[in-house]
């Protein structure tokens, strides 16, 4: 096999559009279909054997699951794309967030919605962070594994998956924890995360959350904020989040806003835009935060992809 070390070759604007998109569409179909082909034997086998780190073993293997080679026309998609895309993460890190400290998820029910459990695999791959946008205009997904099992708590709507706290919740979050200040205001509620660690920060007086599901609220309200050591500056709204956007909001003077109500990147494009047009009504200095901004901008910048 080919050593994952060799130089990344420079490429056309034509070729890392036509990449971007290739690169795209090979991990959505991975990580929908086989997250946990790979396995920590696999991995560290082929990393003793071939005198090569865990991580490069993992892009060699992943690379492979998705039906890539190391040379011809994929040796560019290969070195360019997943070799830098895979990270080897260490579960202790965010075991150690406040939240996985002192927040203890109970399985309970509430109508359609479940607090639960969940788990990722030893090396199952998920997504850890926004794209990674080069400046050559490479679109390199962030994919990331644990060699062990890591359990992270979800809310499932139907018995499907609503609003998890897995690590890329945990990292895309962390810009607008750093930021809010003042009068915080945040639209989607799901386990309470983003709530609570901008509660515990001495600058951030209030957090109201606005969540459009009573059901969701309850669960919330009953088995989640009473462990909120700073749950007194939380008030829960129950209504659509445009609406309050639109109507509500921009005549209560926030200080700081964040946005999180989309399942991912693509389908927050729309929302994103609604909320961006919003912006003019509020009041001067009022800062704004969107989750996974930056990947909903590529997205829309149709410059970065093989679109006719």
């Amino acid at each position: 096999m080919t050593s994952p070390t060799v130089p990344r070759r420079l490429l056309s604007s034509d070729r890392i559009r036509e990449l971007n998109s290739r690169t795209a569409e090979l991990l959505s179909l991975y990580l929908n279909l086989t997250p946990t082909a790979i396995t920590p034997d696999m991995v560290t086998g082929l990393a003793n054997d071939a005198s090569m780190t865990r991580e490069q073993a993992y892009a060699m293997l992943l690379a492979m699951e998705c039906g890539v080679s190391f040379d011809g026309d994929d040796r560019d998609i290969y070195y360019n794309y997943f070799v830098p895309m895979v990270n080897e993460l260490d579960a202790s890190d965010f075991e150690s967030d406040p939240y996985y400290q002192n927040i203890k998820i109970a399985d309970k029910t509430v109508g359609k919605w479940r607090l639960t459990n969940m788990k990722i695999e030893p090396c199952e791959a998920f997504v850890c962070n926004d794209f990674t946008v080069t400046d050559r205009r490479e679109l390199i997904p962030c994919i990331g594994y644990f060699m062990r099992e890591f359990r992270y708590p979800a809310i499932l709507e139907s018995g499907r998956e609503w609003m998890t706290l897995m690590p890329n919740e945990t990292v895309t979050s962390a810009d607008a924890i750093k930021r809010a200040r003042g009068r915080v205001l945040t639209y989607g509620l799901g386990l309470g995360y983003f709530a609570y660690m901008a509660s515990r920060k001495e600058c951030v007086t209030s957090v109201t959350v606005v969540e459009r599901s009573e059901e969701a609220a309850e669960l919330f309200r009953t088995e989640i904020l009473p462990q909120f050591d700073f749950g007194g500056k939380i008030t829960l709204v129950i209504g659509d989040a445009v609406e309050y956007a639109e109507k509500t909001a921009p005549a209560l003077g926030y200080d700081f806003i964040f946005a999180d109500i989309w399942h991912d990147a693509g389908d927050g494009v729309a929302l994103y835009e609604k909320f961006k047009s919003l912006e003019p009504l509020y009041k001067s200095g009022t800062e704004f935060s969107y989750w996974l901004e930056r990947t909903i901008l590529c997205y829309l910048d149709k410059t970065l992809w093989n679109i006719k």
